[in-house]
């Protein structure tokens, strides 16, 4: 019997966040339970959070090379039948040089395929067969990769309309903050002057160091926390959730968390503008324009304090969100991309002799 084994090609780091990996271990543990073998190849760079994630999954930790060559040296080395390639900057030969050996390719994309010829595609962005229709594609929110974390805490049903003289609220931009969002969305949440009980991660000291320099009303406590692996519990504990609008938005939706989203990277603003026409979460409008100075910033931010007020104020408007969130993503995204992957190479069950 022949064990289907996985490669995960991804990095994560301070300044490319932690996104790829997060979803690419996600992948990783479906095949886990399917009794596959699965190993990471890429960096893991001053993000500590990270590193636990991947260690406490038990997965081997691999270099990633980035030239068609040595990856496919690698994934020989390590007798992969399949390469997932989750990166912005991986040279785009890899997955044909891969394709050419017999090495069967997955690669994660967000919109653009950036030039990688692979056998499949997954893009589990909202919209996005609408802007691909290739036979190779998997696409939208019913091919979500979500941790077995946040699997494990999806409601039976969406969340009722719970009113709080005091709403508790966590505030997270990924688990790097890469764009350093924490410190105005914290801002603008205490500008709307109503009565929260805020947590907001941290990730770097020096956010810290900002946010202990404000000084919220009366009514309104600030707590910081550092990157966490308790954040599905703060998640499904708020009833309001800030956050930037990447690959946790599905981790939101599947939790059914009511959420205002800020668009952070132009990568982004795509999924970011479905996410609000859907009436999924609210939108806070992009960090660019929340930080900018002048009679724009102030437009700005004067938004997305009105629009905050009414979360706050409003424990029914909380609850459409939520409901609308909460059946977007079912959380079994991550078992249909196996089952296509596993198509792919003839492994229509765990162990099948090829």
């Amino acid at each position: 019997m022949t064990t289907l084994r996985i490669g995960l090609r991804c990095d994560a780091g301070a300044r490319r966040g932690v996104g790829h990996l997060i979803r690419c271990l996600a992948l990783g543990e479906e095949f886990l339970a399917r009794d596959g073998h699965v190993a990471l190849l890429g960096s893991v760079a001053d993000v500590d959070w990270a590193a636990r994630q991947l260690a406490n999954r038990g997965i081997p930790h691999h270099p990633g090379p980035d030239t068609p060559r040595e990856l496919v040296a690698a994934a020989r080395k390590h007798q992969l039948d399949v390469l997932v390639l989750d990166s912005y900057e991986l040279d785009p030969a890899c997955a044909g040089a891969l394709g050419a050996v017999g090495i069967r390719t997955l690669a994660v994309v967000d919109g653009d395929t950036r030039g990688q010829d692979a056998d499949l595609y997954l893009d589990q962005n909202l919209g996005a067969g609408r802007r691909a229709a290739a036979h190779r594609l998997l696409a939208g929110t019913n091919y979500a990769l979500l941790r077995r974390e946040i699997l494990d805490r999806r409601p039976a049903a969406p969340r009722p309309a719970t009113p709080t003289a005091r709403p508790r609220v966590l505030a997270f931009f990924g688990g790097t903050d890469a764009f350093d969002a924490a410190p105005p969305l914290t801002r603008l949440l205490l500008a709307t002057g109503q009565p929260l009980d805020l947590t907001v991660v941290v990730a770097r000291e020096s956010i810290g160091a900002e946010l202990a320099t404000l000084r919220p009303a009366p009514r309104q406590t600030v707590r910081t926390v550092p990157p966490t692996d308790t954040l599905p519990e703060l998640i499904a504990a708020a009833d309001l959730v800030v956050s930037a609008a990447g690959t946790s938005t599905w981790e939101l939706c599947c939790l059914g968390a009511a959420a205002a989203l800020v668009c952070v990277v132009d990568n982004q603003r795509d999924s970011y503008h479905r996410v609000i026409r859907e009436g999924v979460a609210a939108g806070l409008g992009e960090l660019t324009g929340l930080t900018a100075t002048g009679p724009a910033g102030d437009s700005a931010r004067a938004s997305a304090v009105r629009t905050l007020r009414t979360l706050l104020a409003s424990a029914e408007h909380r609850a459409e969100l939520a409901a609308r969130a909460w059946a977007m993503v079912d959380g079994r995204g991550r078992a249909r991309v196996a089952d296509a992957v596993q198509a792919l190479v003839g492994a229509t069950a765990p162990g099948r002799q090829r």
